[in-house]
């Protein structure tokens, strides 16, 4: 049985969100700012934000939370974007929330992205990864964590309890001009993508470069204040799943 594998001890998720200070950027120093990227990078795999640092999962999606093998842990070989789906399929059976759905799964270098979204409301929910070798399922992190009100740490319980807060201040078309403001600095000549999606507490959009994805961000629906998703890697595929 795959069952989520939640976060290790809560002090170090509160470590992590004191993280968020230099992991974001605000709508007055979104050009200049340049959050650190890739292996080794404190947002990055192989650190405290990434696969195999401090915050990669600690239970497994079939075991229990301290348990770390995953369903394909002895493949060498990564699995293939169907048979990620075929994981999350799994989750959701075992949730057993009928109003929840996956909206796109993508495929990055070091992880899979998927986004899932609320069927009564049309809002996003929130976002996990699943490791491209093991098959682990996990809360992604970031804005996720950090920012979403009602899925996310700071509602209460991740991925459980529904937490309240006021309605956004920053609408979509001002989080896409913080969003390109950012990326005019951090990627000069590359675009966000039109459209923003909106989950509790911040949106998330795709960056583009010569019109093909290159990555992701979010901006606080609050704050305005920018981060860039430099967990993920090289873009290698998607699959758009269900539309709002």
């Amino acid at each position: 049985m795959k069952k989520l594998a939640f976060m290790a001890p809560l002090a170090i998720l509160l470590g992590a969100g004191l993280l968020a200070i230099t992991a974001c950027a605000s709508p007055e120093t979104a050009s200049s700012y340049r959050p650190p990227a890739g292996p080794g990078g404190m947002m990055g795999p192989g650190s405290m934000m990434g696969p195999g640092g401090m915050m990669h999962p600690w239970g497994s999606s079939r075991g229990g939370m301290m348990e770390r093998e995953g369903q394909y842990q002895n493949q060498e070989q990564r699995i293939s974007i169907d048979q990620a789906l075929e994981i999350v399929d799994d989750y959701l059976r075992e949730r057993h929330d009928p109003d929840l759905e996956v909206t796109e799964i993508m495929e990055f270098s070091y992880n899979f992205y998927v986004e899932f979204a609320e069927k009564s409301t049309g809002l996003h929910a929130f976002e996990a990864l699943i490791d491209p070798y093991t098959g682990d399922l996990y809360p992604e992190p970031g804005p996720n964590m950090m920012w979403n009100t009602k899925y996310g740490m700071m509602s209460g319980m991740m991925w459980g309890t529904p937490g309240a807060a006021g309605e956004m201040t920053v609408d979509e078309a001002q989080a896409r001009e913080y969003a390109q403001e950012f990326i005019n600095g951090y990627l000069p000549g590359a675009e966000v993508a039109e459209e923003a999606d909106r989950f509790y507490g911040y949106y998330t959009l795709h960056v583009l470069k010569d019109g093909k994805i290159y990555g992701m961000l979010s901006v606080n629906g609050y704050t305005g204040q920018v981060w860039y998703h430099s967990w993920h890697g090289k873009f290698l595929g998607m699959k758009e799943l269900s539309e709002h």
